[in-house]
């Protein structure tokens, strides 16, 4: 189990990759599937768990609440919630292990829904921006759940004798609020309605889980939801989807590196736009079955839109393009031909890595919190190497990404934001021809 220390890797760029890589489980797909168990005393099977920092940090924190965990195998395990200690939540060990980890908000449906409350100290995770609770928390309170919130301890309790069905109009289509709600409503008297409710792979993979676990739902992969309540549910087996965001990393490292790379069982069919997005920046994405194959480009030509003007990438809710991209396509276009515009809507820091590219050589300007305008250098001049600090996830693997093309040996300093959302991906790189060093 990964649970590593701030280290550093130290990377030699310009080395053209080759190989087959299988993409991790879905990390935003684990914290949520997780914390479902706590909602029946039964077993629960799970596969294809990453072995990341986010994940395992959460599996601790269940096996600490008296959930039994097994490890069965290779990213195998099996829960069983038989046993909770509730009282757990109270202790300073919950506060220290929950307010570490942004997923942690999640145990709150499932213990809301089955034992009457659930707490959660303000959770920690990435510095992107402000991220809300607000939708979580309406939501209970809409099913009959009183929040309180402890200012000085930073600490929110949801209590509930009985949770009722209700209906609500999100303010936002989140992902976790959705699937929050979701694990709460199962268990709910009576009906509940959402609407405006998330629509992602994710949150459709743990309503399949839920149905077979004897939870009634309807309108999954829509953003209404109809859950009629049942009084328990039982256990279940259930295998993650792939992590769409690594192989969208993949595809835009392939570009970078001029490497020919193929991604194994991708669940193709369940990655919406991306391959769209990543061709119209000229890549090649070609679909063998459920595989990716990326040849190797000399050259990535970005297509304009109709009218000649140039390629705006946005992020959207699903089937639109995922915010946790973008720093990928950022990246990524630096060495296409021709422009792009990249407008993160959602957070308001998250493009704030750009700093390190430009010290790289990227020709980027950063037009506000939200937009920057990369100019595509066509591999006219290699990037430099730098030392710079990973800022988050995506940002970590962005500057990955630009250090394994730059020219030169380049250090990335608190990779453990890299470790919370990639499977050892140092070694994984490094079995393809990259030499990244990690430096603990």
């Amino acid at each position: 189990m990964l649970l590593r220390d701030m280290g550093s890797f130290k990377i030699e760029g310009g080395r053209r990759l080759k190989g087959q890589l299988v993409p991790q489980g879905a990390k935003n797909e684990a914290l949520q599937i997780l914390c479902a168990v706590l909602l029946t005393a039964e077993p629960v099977t799970i596969h294809n768990v990453p072995d990341i920092v986010d994940v395992n940090k959460l599996i601790e924190l269940l096996r600490q609440m008296g959930v039994k965990v097994e490890k069965l195998g290779d990213g195998s395990y099996r829960f069983t919630a038989k046993d909770v200690d509730i009282e757990f939540f109270l202790r300073p060990e919950f506060k220290k292990l929950g307010g570490g980890l942004r997923g942690s908000v999640m145990v709150v449906g499932p213990s809301l829904a089955r034992f009457g409350r659930g707490y959660i100290p303000t959770p920690g995770g990435d510095k992107i921006g402000r991220r809300r609770l607000d939708t979580h928390f309406i939501g209970f309170e809409k099913l009959g759940a009183e929040i309180k919130y402890d200012s000085k301890e930073g600490f929110f309790k949801a209590e509930a004798e009985r949770l009722k069905g209700a209906y609500m109009l999100l303010d936002e289509a989140s992902v976790t609020g959705t699937a929050n709600i979701v694990m709460a409503a199962a268990l709910a008297e009576g009906r509940t309605t959402i609407f405006n409710a998330a629509c992602e792979p994710y949150v459709q993979q743990l309503c399949e889980m839920l149905v077979r676990m004897g939870a009634k739902i309807t309108g999954i992969g829509s953003n209404l939801l109809h859950i009629d309540g049942v009084k328990e549910l039982g256990g279940t087996e259930h295998r993650m989807l792939p992590d769409m965001i690594e192989i969208g990393s993949f595809i835009g490292l392939a570009a970078m590196t001029r490497s020919e790379i193929t991604i194994k069982d991708t669940g193709y069919d369940h990655l919406g736009v991306i391959p769209e997005v990543f061709r119209k920046l000229g890549i090649a994405v070609v679909r063998n079955g459920d595989d990716i194959f990326v040849p190797a480009q000399e050259h990535y030509t970005i297509t304009k839109f109709i009218d000649g003007s140039n390629m705006t990438v946005a992020d959207a809710p699903w089937p639109g393009f995922t915010p946790d991209l973008l720093s990928i396509v950022l990246v990524t276009v630096i060495q296409a031909k021709a422009s792009v515009l990249v407008h993160q809507k959602m957070f308001e820091s998250r493009l704030f890595f750009v700093d390190k590219l430009i010290e790289m050589g990227a020709q980027i300007t950063l037009c506000d919190p939200h937009r920057a305008l990369v100019i595509g250098n066509d591999f006219q001049n290699p990037l430099r190497a730098i030392r710079m600090t990973s800022p988050d996830i995506r940002a970590g693997v962005s500057l990955l990404i630009a250090a394994l093309s730059a020219e030169g040996t380049s250090t990335i300093d608190n990779i453990e934001q890299i470790d919370r959302g990639y499977q050892r991906i140092d070694t994984r790189l490094n079995a393809l021809g990259a030499r990244i060093e990690r430096l603990e």
